[in-house]
């Protein structure tokens, strides 16, 4: 898929300031999206665009988000994913990761928490994520995250507007303010629908968990399936009124 404008008219030079590289990008897809663009043509061209103009400083960091994998995968082939095994995953979450590894091409990272979890367990407390959610979080998610982008340039995220009202706002292409880089967000303006459209449509390899009922997905203690038109976001941090790991805040 392909869309025919100049991308070199919009790959900022490296010592562009994030806002000035994704204003360049922003308009890329603003452009884009006034000569007619889908959703599907946006979303590849913002992968291009992100991989052309960041090359190996683009990291996407979520295996959860397969659509986007996959997807990210055909825009930009050899594209590196990071994959952040807080050691709390479900199988078939690590096993849906060695899938993509397999038979995708993207060069997979897989990052893990600085302690295990019996060294935490042995520091901390067991079930420390039954006590303190925030603070497993920032272990085991936040801190891999955070090392792994250092002295990177920009980010892939499989955000979108309709996942919770905290990513209301987000955009296709914007600045982490807290990080000072390029984040990119694909699939940003994608409802529900389309997204399984094009799972469905093009065969997209699924966590088997989202056949159980699980929505959205994340380490198995914190993590339930969600009933018909509950929240998809409703199974994560049930009951503690927790509502973002911090990847994104």
């Amino acid at each position: 898929m392909s869309i025919d404008i100049p991308l070199d008219h919009f790959i900022p030079d490296r010592t562009s300031a994030p806002a000035q590289a994704a204003a360049r990008g922003a308009a890329l897809i603003a452009e884009a999206s006034a000569n007619g663009a889908d959703h599907i043509e946006l979303a590849h061209l913002a992968v291009r665009w992100a991989h052309r103009t960041f090359g190996s400083l683009v990291l996407m960091s979520s295996m959860g988000d397969e659509v986007l994998v996959h997807l990210a995968t055909d825009a930009a082939p050899g594209i590196e994913v990071a994959f952040i095994d807080t050691g709390y995953h479900f199988p078939e979450t690590l096993g849906t990761a060695e899938a993509y590894a397999a038979t995708r091409p993207l060069r997979l990272l897989t990052v893990t928490p600085v302690q295990t979890v019996a060294a935490q367990d042995a520091e901390h407390g067991p079930q420390l994520h039954g006590r303190d959610p925030d603070l497993c979080c920032k272990m085991r998610k936040v801190e891999p995250l955070e090392r792994t982008l250092a002295g990177r340039d920009a980010w892939i995220t499989g955000m979108r507007r309709v996942d919770a009202p905290t990513r209301s706002d987000i955009e296709i292409v914007g600045v982490d303010t807290k990080r000072d880089m390029v984040k990119i967000n694909p699939l940003a303006l994608w409802t529900e629908e389309q997204t399984q459209d094009y799972a469905r449509n093009n065969a997209v390899l699924l966590n088997p968990l989202r056949d159980a009922g699980y929505a959205s997905i994340g380490c198995a203690p914190c993590t339930r399936a969600t009933a018909p038109g509950e929240d998809p976001r409703a199974g994560r941090w049930a009951g503690t009124g927790k509502t973002e790991c911090g990847l994104h805040v």
